[in-house]
């Protein structure tokens, strides 16, 4: 087999990887250990997974690094692949989005369900307030949309002081975020198990909590490879898709907060939590 150094097409020949077969490893130490706990079994074997997909991350994170900043093997065509490879990705989470908004709106809209409910919110739920904690997340989201977009840019024009501060604000802006969530459902009126009206805000509301820890943590790796010069005008695209992947998360939440938040607590008379 020719070398990369003299290879005669554009593409990326990944070389063999143990990485996906140590995930698989991981996910079915997880699956097999959260059932035996359901069953009133350990929790080892679940923390077990649980390292050994932090080790799998760790690891072939390590070499698609690796592979980015070797100056052969991504290209301007491999590097295209990537960036349609991320927007598909985004493609497939919004439909994941879609059916928690069907979900709720399947409870609450009569022309899309028979079985909506006349009151919405149903009679015992005390929704929360959409202009306290919910509109200040709105907020602390909202600008953490900027402060990646200023990190952008900062690494068109090659900025790498610019570039390690606006993306370390994005990360502290997210765990704020998250942590301002917490909050929030710790001072819920209704518990996950009370309703449709509670599960289908727990389940959409949380899974873009996970949504914003994962894009926090996908940042938090831009940030210590910023802090290397790893990004370049001309190549940057893990911390593009970084990027692109927190202004879905920033979309989901203004859809959230719109739907579930303040339109979702319109037609409610009593006192708000």
């Amino acid at each position: 087999m020719a070398s990369e150094t003299t290879k005669s097409h554009p593409f990326h020949m990944v070389d063999p990887s143990p990485w996906p077969a140590v995930g698989t490893v991981a996910a079915l130490l997880m699956a097999t250990g959260g059932i035996w706990y359901m069953h009133d079994g350990p929790i080892a074997l679940f923390l077990v997974g649980v390292v050994v997909l932090l080790v799998t991350f760790w690891g072939w994170w390590r070499d698609v690094v690796r592979e980015a900043n070797s100056g052969v093997h991504h290209t301007e065509i491999v590097r295209h692949g990537l960036r349609v490879g991320m927007l598909l990705f985004i493609a497939s989470e919004v439909m994941f989005f879609f059916a928690f908004f069907w979900a709720f709106f399947d409870a609450t809209v009569p022309f899309i369900s028979r079985t909506a409910h006349e009151m919405w919110p149903p009679e015992g739920v005390i929704p929360f307030n959409p202009w306290g904690l919910p509109f200040l997340n709105t907020l602390i989201l909202l600008t953490s949309g900027a402060t990646v977009t200023v990190a952008h840019h900062a690494v068109r024009h090659n900025d790498r002081p610019k570039v390690v501060l606006w993306i370390g604000l994005t990360v502290v802006l997210g765990f704020i975020f998250l942590g301002t969530q917490a909050y929030e459902y710790g001072h819920a009126g209704f518990a996950f198990t009370d309703g449709i009206y509670p599960s289908t805000f727990f389940l959409a509301t949380g899974f873009h909590g996970f949504h914003v820890f994962i894009g926090a943590c996908f940042l938090t790796v831009c940030f210590f490879r910023a802090r290397k010069g790893d990004f370049t005008p001309e190549q940057h695209v893990g911390f593009e898709s970084a990027a692109w992947y927190w202004h879905f998360v920033d979309v989901v939440w203004l859809f959230l907060f719109t739907c579930v938040y303040w339109w979702g607590t319109a037609g409610y008379q009593g006192p708000l939590n």
